[in-house]
């Protein structure tokens, strides 16, 4: 599902043909202007060019007030963080229902406070999807219950034809959504900080966040509507350039400040392409804990994009902020700019065992190991796996359907030569030639640990 679009009057750091120079003046930028932000590449050029003018302070009054997408002032200090901290937005919230509303029996799940891991080896003899009862669940606060006959997605803004406020947006029902062309599409979710428990554990530094092994990811077959579809209905204009998602869950609040409903910027580009607004998940309705009744999913991206209990859609004319792509889901630490990286998008590449951690395996027989391998960049190509602590390597066998947006199935027969001791490592390479590495850089919020993992198993 590609809709093109051209936004031949869209340039760099104002979006209008100039950019702010140090003392507040607009100076042409003949290199980003005509800039086509339907091309993802191109628009993370340009965004990462207006994130190193605006870290260096290079913006002009107003741009400040364009950029400010109705905030005060951008309080241009440490990252950025106070942009957008806690914008008010009325509107009716529905009832928290606890942290997660379904069973999370221990033999399938780690519980994180809010969040609940899926247990690799729960994910054993399963097929291509991760069954419902076992995806992990994401909760930056708690999942709210939400009445879909009383739903309504709403969507506003300068990027829309008449641009709609939000208090008077276009509105669409959940039948609404229904009664839309429907696509299928099957891809993973995948939680930024997947594995940022081996930072600390492998790596021997220390992150904040929550400390997932590899559970933090599930494969499932969304159905919905192309968001292309909904924006296009809604009147997308050639002037749009972001849209900012944003869920009903309740209000998150980090370190006493009231940081509003999660909500995070998406380029146009990426929306008008492949993302959809799912109201199914393996042929079900979404359950509560997976966005019901309607989530977005962003094929490939960071978890964080999509957005979950989705309640509105701003589209506008220039760049949006929020401090989910300020604050959080960006690189910081000694091997990235002092500004921090661009917002994170597409996932690496990782792979796990389908065994627990620490497995006991018997002794004097044959096992088969088998996995499961992934990337944001397309498919996987190769899988090798080493039995001795990465001293050698064999090629494991790939099996079932290779997709670009889910995982491939792979197994490796084993026969331990004696009891003792064992680290399993998987080593997976994408179709564009990215392979795991050994180590990753630090980044102080654990974000993206891509590198090998050494699972230890016993056998007795």
């Amino acid at each position: 599902m590609t809709y093109a679009r051209s936004f031949s009057s869209i340039a760099a750091m104002d979006l209008d043909g100039t950019q702010p120079n140090a003392n507040g003046a607009d100076l042409p930028d003949p290199d980003l202007a005509d800039a086509d932000l339907t091309d993802e590449a191109v628009y993370e050029r340009v965004r990462a060019a207006q994130w190193r003018a605006r870290a260096a302070g290079r913006l002009s009054r107003r741009s400040v007030f364009r950029l400010g997408a109705g905030a005060a002032g951008l309080g241009l200090g440490t990252v950025l963080s106070a942009l957008l901290p806690g914008a008010a937005h009325a509107s009716a919230r529905p009832t928290a229902a606890g942290p997660i509303v379904k069973p999370l029996p221990p033999e399938l799940f780690v519980v994180h406070g809010s969040n609940a891991e899926t247990r690799w080896e729960a994910m054993r003899g399963q097929g291509l999807l991760t069954p419902t009862d076992r995806f992990f669940v994401r909760d930056h606060v708690s999942t709210p219950l939400i009445d879909a006959r009383t739903w309504r997605l709403k969507l506003w803004g300068t990027g829309l034809h008449g641009a709609p406020t939000e208090d008077r947006p276009v509105e669409f029902t959940y039948e609404d959504l229904l009664g839309m062309r429907s696509e299928t599409l099957t891809a993973f979710i995948e939680c930024t900080g997947n594995g940022r428990g081996f930072f600390a554990s492998q790596q021997g530094q220390q992150v904040s966040g929550t400390p997932w092994k590899l559970g933090a990811i599930g494969v499932a077959r969304w159905r919905g509507v192309p968001l292309a579809a909904v924006l296009e209905r809604a009147g997308l204009t050639r002037r749009a350039v972001d849209v900012l998602p944003r869920g009903l869950d309740p209000d998150y609040i980090d370190g006493g400040e009231n940081l509003g409903r999660v909500r995070r910027p998406l380029p146009v580009a990426k929306a008008l392409k492949d993302v959809l607004l799912a109201y199914e998940m393996n042929g079900k309705p979404l359950p509560p804990d997976h966005g019901f009744p309607v989530r977005l999913v962003v094929p490939s991206w960071a978890g964080i994009a999509s957005i979950k209990w989705l309640g509105d859609i701003q589209v506008a004319d220039r760049p949006l902020y929020s401090p989910w792509n300020t604050r959080y889901y960006r690189l910081f630490g000694p091997d990235y700019p002092e500004e921090g990286s661009p917002p994170l998008t597409r996932m690496n590449v990782k792979s796990a065992f389908e065994l627990a951690w620490d497995a006991a395996l018997a002794g004097g027989r044959a096992h088969v190991l088998h996995g499961r391998s992934w990337s944001g960049n397309g498919r996987i190509r190769r899988v090798e796996v080493s039995t001795d602590g990465g001293a050698t390597w064999r090629d494991a066998r790939l099996h079932g359907p290779s997709l670009a947006r889910a995982w491939t199935r792979w197994e490796l027969p084993w026969r331990p030569p004696g009891p003792g001791r064992y680290e399993l490592l998987a080593r997976a390479t994408d179709e564009t030639g990215a392979v795991q590495p050994a180590t990753v850089p630090y980044n102080t919020l654990g974000y993206l640990f891509g590198a090998v993992v050494r699972h230890p198993v016993t056998v007795t």
